[in-house]
């Protein structure tokens, strides 16, 4: 696959495609399954393509220990320890299979990103339609290679990962079986700032790498998505939450309902305004072509005047000869008289021999 369309649940994913938008739902349920229902339909109410949930407990992505390498310094969670974040932010697995069948029932896909070998299994027996590794994950080759093994489409973000260790994940999950394969531009930053973006690196990546590239966004507001997929970006990932006011883990850095609405429309728009080259006019412009520049008498002229600045110009509306004919038309004779208002035409003016 060099750069190929990939199909997830049925939708492609590619250039030809509009952005694939995925609407993150992390743990912004606040442990209530009913806010994680409603945020489906949140997500499919703004035309989103999937949900995405994350699949782990806090003993499975880290243990529960009080020395300070195990405490968050600095940023949105400071002094919080991982094990006490993740017990909070994690959706309970007992609701996964409620989440995937509401979803299913109202015809927006939804998966979710792994974060040891017994999610990827798990969540295989709820026959995901595709896994994505998340990016503090991107250095984990087993789990790479374990998800990638289950032979469906795969998404990998990159956020804090330098080129050999992308590579090195992209060498993996193709080496295990991954045949559709997109990695997202991402910075780990939360919520990031604009300025790290450096979303040129999109098609550096796609270029570099043969797949599929698209972003994972952690800014606040929609700029960046758009300008993301007027660089190529196929897919899309934003954090949505119901109510940035509600608070939550994510929910500083997430977009309300309305918000992803926008964005949808936005990133969808922004793809349509691509095209292609095109230096033809184009329909929408065929009933103003009229109003172009055009020369014209500004003053009444007599036949056999000599035409002058004062009397020709340049001006709109379009039914006379093009501008470019101006300096050729100064100082030859009116072969007719002319009235103020008329646009010139090559029969108006005597020929040049009429003029030696």
């Amino acid at each position: 696959m060099k750069n190929g369309n990939i199909t997830l649940d049925g939708q492609r994913i590619g250039p030809e495609n509009p952005p694939y938008v995925i609407a993150e739902m992390s743990g912004n349920h606040n442990g209530d399954i009913n806010r994680a229902l409603a945020l489906i339909d949140a997500a499919k109410e703004a035309g989103a393509n999937a949900v995405k949930l994350q699949t782990y407990t806090a003993d499975t992505i880290t243990i529960d220990h009080d020395s300070s390498e195990f405490v968050i310094k600095g940023g949105l969670w400071n002094g919080r320890s991982l094990y006490e974040l993740y017990k909070e932010a994690h959706t309970p697995w007992d609701w996964h299979e409620k989440m995937f069948d509401h979803a299913r029932d109202i015809g927006i896909s939804i998966f979710s990103s792994p974060f040891d070998a017994t999610s990827v299994d798990f969540l295989a027996e709820l026959d995901v339609p595709a896994y994505k590794i998340a990016s503090f994950e991107l250095v984990d080759l087993p789990l790479i290679r374990k998800t990638a093994s289950k032979g469906r489409p795969l998404i990998m973000s990159t956020g804090m990962a330098n080129g050999v260790e992308i590579a090195e994940a992209v060498a993996t999950a193709k080496d295990a079986g991954a045949q559709e394969l997109v990695l997202l531009h991402c910075v780990s930053g939360y919520p990031a700032p604009i300025s790290d973006v450096n979303l040129r690196t999109i098609p550096d990546m796609a270029q570099r790498f043969g797949v599929q590239v698209g972003l994972s966004d952690h800014t606040e507001g929609i700029a960046v998505p758009v300008a993301a997929v007027a660089l190529g970006a196929t897919l899309i990932e934003k954090h949505v939450t119901l109510r940035r006011a509600d608070g939550g883990v994510d929910s500083a850095f997430s977009l309300e309902p309305d918000e992803l609405k926008i964005m949808v429309t936005a990133c969808r728009e922004a793809w349509e305004a691509l095209g292609s080259v095109n230096y033809e006019r184009k329909t929408s412009e065929m009933e103003n072509v009229q109003f172009r520049r055009s020369l014209y008498a500004v003053a009444d002229i007599k036949a056999g005047e000599i035409l002058t600045e004062q009397n020709i110009r340049s001006i709109r509306p379009g039914f006379g000869l093009p501008p470019k004919n101006l300096p050729k038309l100064l100082g030859r004779q009116a072969a007719v008289d002319i009235s103020r208002g008329t646009p010139l035409q090559t029969e108006f003016i005597q020929p040049i021999s009429s003029t030696n």
